[in-house]
C-alpha cells in the first residue's frame, strides 16, 4: 500500500555533545626513558587514536628537549594530528605551521613531516569548506607526497576542492592523476577513488552520461553493484544516479540509488531535522531560486551534522558551498539517529534550493556600496574588472598589486579596491583573504575612513582571522568586538549593517540573542523607515518570530517593513486545505523507494496552488517532481483579496512518500 502524506514538520531539541576533562600524562613517557623510547611511545598512542594522552605525550617531551628546534618542529607536526583529532583546530594549525616553519629545509629525511604538515592543514581547511585554502595546502602536500597512496590521497582532496573554486585547475590535475596511476600496480579501490572524483568533476560540467560512465567504472572497481557496500561504494553509486537522473535515464538512476541504501532504510526512519533549514534566497551567497545543490552531510550520535560537503550544484561552486555551509548547521532528533544505521548517518544526500518567503538582500552588497561611494568621494579611480573565471583574475589582481606598489607606494588607496577584490576572490586562501583585508583596512584607517565604508572590509577579516572563524560562535565574538570600535561609534548605518550580520551568525545558536540585536536595528531611529538595512532586519525578524511559533510578533515586524505582508504565516487565518491529489512515482514504487519533499508554494485567492518548487528532497531528484505535482494539484479555501493577489504566499508543505504495510 502506498501512502502520500503532508505532515507539518515535527521540532527536536538536540543533545550536546560530551566534553572532554583534564587529560593526565600517560605513565608511558617518562623521564627515566630515553628521548627516542617517549618518541615512540607518543606515536603509538596517536597510531591508536587515543588523542588526548598523545597530545599530553608530545607536550611532556617538548619539556624535555627545549632547545633542540629540529626536534621540536618534528613534535609540533605530530601535535597537530593530536589537536584535529581533538577538534582543536585553530591549535592544530598553530602548530603545524610552526612545525613547517622549524623543520629545516636542507633536510630530506624530514620529508614525511613536511607532507604530514600540509596534508593536516588541508584535511582542517577543507572541513570547514574553506576550499580555496584546501586546495593549496593540497597542492603543496601533493608535490611532496611520499608514496602512491598518500600521493592519491592528496589527489583526491585537490580535485574534490578545486571542482567548487577553479574547475579548470581540477580539470588539469585530473589529468595528472590519471597520468600518475596509470603505469602502477596499485589497489582497486584507489583506481576507483579517482574515478568517482572524476565522476563529480564531470557532473558539476553538466557532462551528465560521461559522469555516469566514471561512477559506473569506479562502482566496478569497487566490486560491482552487489548487495554489498561501503561508504566508498555508495558515493559512487550515487553519483552514477544522480547523473543517470540528470539525464533523464531513470530506470538506471534509480536501480543503482536503490543499492546505497537511500529511501530504502532497514530500519528506523530519516525525516527532516528540527533545524534542517535551507538559506533564503539572496543573502551573502547571492543565492537564485533556479539554484540547486546536493549536499552530502554526516550526523553523529547526538543528532548534529558535524561535517556537510558539496557534491553537485547548478549555479556553480560558490552557491554549492554556501548550501553545504547550511546544512552544516543542520540537527536531528537524537534518538531518531540511534535507531537508524550509523552506515547510513555517515554519508546522507539531499537535494536543496533557496526559500523565497524571506528573500534577504545582501549586506555585503549594501557595504560595498557604500565603499565605492567613499572612494569616489576621494577622488580613487576604481578598476575595470574583466569578465571570467576568479582563477583567471586571482594573478591578474596581484600583478596589478605590485605595479601600483611600484610606482605609487605600499599605502596608495589606489591599491583598496584591487585588495578587496583579492579578498573576496574565490580561490585566494584564508590566509590570502586575511592578508589583503586587513591591508586594505590599514590604508582605509590611515585615511580616516569612518562607518559602513569600513565595515565594508572589516567584517572580512572576521571570517578570516583563524581555521575556526566559520564557527558561529567564533564570529559573533569577533563582531561584538569589533562592533564596540570607535570607528563605529554614533554611526547607525553602520552599526545597523554590523549587527545584521551578527544576528545572522547568533540564529545557528542563539535565537534569543538574534531577535533581541533584530530588534535593536528595527527599532533604530537613526535610520529612515525604509532604510534598506532596516527592512532587511525586519524581514529576518518576522521570520526568526514565524518559526517560533509568535505569528502575532511575526506579523507586527512584516508589516513594519513596508513590504507586502501576504505570506502564509503571517495572515491571521491562512487558507484551509481541502484537498490534494499526487501519485507515487512508478519507478520508486518499484524498488521500493521512501522519501519526501519540502515544497515551497503561493496560493492564489481563488485557492489553487501556485509557484510550487521543491527546496529540499530526499533522495536527490527521485521525488522532486512527484513532490511538486502533488502540491499543484492541492486546493484551497479561497481569500479575499481586494486588490486580486495571492491569498498566502511562502507556504511550505511536507510530502512524504510512503509505502504502508
Amino acid at each position: 500500500m502506498l501512502g502520500i502524506l503532508l505532515i507539518a514538520a515535527q521540532a527536536a531539541v538536540p543533545t550536546p555533545g560530551p566534553t572532554s576533562g583534564p587529560v593526565s600524562i600517560p605513565r608511558a613517557i617518562s623521564a627515566k626513558r630515553t628521548v627516542q623510547q617517549d618518541f615512540d611511545a607518543a606515536t603509538a598512542l596517536q597510531d591508536a587514536g587515543n588523542h588526548a594522552e598523545a597530545l599530553a605525550a608530545w607536550e611532556a617531551l617538548e619539556k624535555r628537549i627545549p632547545n633542540n628546534k629540529r626536534s621540536l618542529a618534528i613534535i609540533s607536526v605530530r601535535k597537530s594530528t593530536a589537536l584535529i583529532g581533538l577538534s582543536r583546530d585553530d591549535e592544530a594549525v598553530a602548530v603545524a605551521r610552526t612545525g613547517l616553519a622549524g623543520l629545516p629545509a636542507n633536510d630530506a629525511t624530514l620529508q614525511e613531516d613536511r607532507f604530514r604538515a600540509w596534508a593536516n592543514l588541508a584535511r582542517i581547511a577543507e572541513v570547514s569548506l574553506d576550499y580555496a585554502s584546501a586546495a593549496d595546502a593540497y597542492r603543496r602536500a601533493e608535490a611532496i607526497a611520499p608514496n602512491a597512496g598518500e600521493h592519491i590521497a592528496v589527489f583526491r582532496g585537490l580535485i574534490d576542492t578545486e571542482i567548487f573554486t577553479d574547475p579548470d585547475a581540477a580539470a588539469r590535475d585530473m589529468a595528472r592523476a590519471e597520468a600518475f596511476i596509470a603505469p602502477l600496480t596499485i589497489e582497486a579501490r584507489s583506481r576507483a577513488i579517482l574515478k568517482r572524483v572524476k565522476s563529480q568533476l564531470l557532473l558539476n560540467q553538466g557532462n551528465f552520461a560521461a559522469a555516469q560512465a566514471e561512477a559506473g567504472e569506479s562502482v566496478k572497481l569497487l566490486g560491482g553493484l552487489t548487495s554489498k557496500t561501503d561508504l566508498y561504494d555508495v558515493a559512487s553509486r550515487s553519483n552514477y544516479a544522480i547523473a543517470a537522473l540528470l539525464a533523464g535515464k531513470t530506470e538506471e538512476a534509480r536501480r543503482y540509488m536503490a543499492m546505497t541504501g537511500a529511501g530504502r532504510l532497514s530500519k528506523g526512519s530519516f525525516d527532516p531535522g528540527s533545524q534542517m533549514k535551507v538559506p533564503d534566497c539572496g543573502g551573502e551567497g547571492g543565492l537564485k531560486p533556479d539554484d540547486v545543490a546536493v549536499v552530502e552531510f554526516s550526523v553523529a550520535d547526538d543528532g548534529v551534522v558535524h561535517a556537510a560537503y558539496p557534491v553537485y550544484a547548478a549555479g556553480g561552486g560558490a552557491v554549492a558551498l554556501e548550501f553545504a555551509r547550511a546544512a552544516r548547521g543542520w540537527s536531528f532528533n537524537p534518538q531518531q539517529m540511534k535507531e537508524m544505521p550509523a552506515f547510513f548517518r555517515a554519508r546522507a544526500r539531499v537535494e536543496l534550493r533557496c526559500s523565497t518567503a524571506f528573500t534577504r538582500p545582501s549586506i555585503d552588497d549594501y557595504l560595498n556600496g557604500e565603499l565605492v561611494r567613499w572612494l569616489t568621494a576621494k577622488k580613487v579611480a576604481l578598476p575595470a574588472f574583466e569578465a571570467g573565471s576568479e582563477a583567471a583574475a586571482f594573478p591578474k589582481l596581484k600583478a596589478e598589486v605590485a605595479k601600483i606598489e611600484a610606482t605609487e607606494g605600499p599605502n596608495t588607496l589606489t591599491l583598496v579596491p584591487l585588495l578587496y577584490a583579492i579578498a573576496h576572490n574565490a580561490v585566494a586562501t584564508r590566509d590570502e583573504s586575511y592578508a589583503a583585508a586587513t591591508r586594505a583596512l590599514s590604508i582605509l584607517d590611515a585615511n580616516g575612513v569612518k562607518g559602513a565604508a569600513r565595515l565594508a572590509v572589516d567584517h572580512l577579516t572576521w571570517a578570516k582571522a583563524h581555521a575556526e572563524s566559520w564557527k558561529p560562535r567564533t564570529v559573533a565574538r569577533t563582531a561584538m568586538t569589533a562592533l564596540s570600535s570607535p570607528a563605529y561609534a554614533d554611526n547607525p548605518e553602520a552599526l545597523s549593517a554590523g549587527r545584521l550580520m551578527l544576528a545572522d551568525t547568533l540564529r545557528s545558536f542563539d535565537e534569543a540573542g538574534a531577535i533581541a540585536v533584530l530588534k535593536q536595528v528595527g527599532g533604530e531611529s537613526g535610520l529612515p523607515a525604509n532604510h534598506p538595512l532596516r527592512v532587511g532586519a525586519l524581514v529576518r525578524l518576522a521570520s526568526l518570530e514565524q518559526a517560533n511559533g509568535n505569528v502575532d510578533a511575526a506579523r507586527a515586524a512584516f508589516a513594519s517593513s513596508g513590504l507586502a505582508a501576504n505570506q502564509c504565516a503571517l495572515i491571521d487565518a491562512p487558507p484551509r486545505f481541502l484537498h490534494a491529489g499526487g501519485t507515487f512515482p512508478v519507478e520508486a514504487q518499484q524498488w521500493g523507494f521512501e522519501g519526501w519533499t519540502q515544497v515551497q508554494f503561493d496560493v492564489a485567492a481563488d485557492g489553487k496552488v501556485l509557484n510550487e518548487r521543491a527546496i529540499v528532497s530526499y533522495p536527490p531528484f527521485v521525488f522532486t517532481k512527484a513532490g511538486k505535482q502533488t502540491l499543484a494539484t492541492a486546493k484551497y479555501e479561497k481569500s479575499f483579496r481586494p486588490d486580486g493577489g495571492l491569498g498566502c504566499g511562502g507556504s511550505v508543505q511536507r510530502v512524504k512518500f510512503q509505502i504502508l504495510n
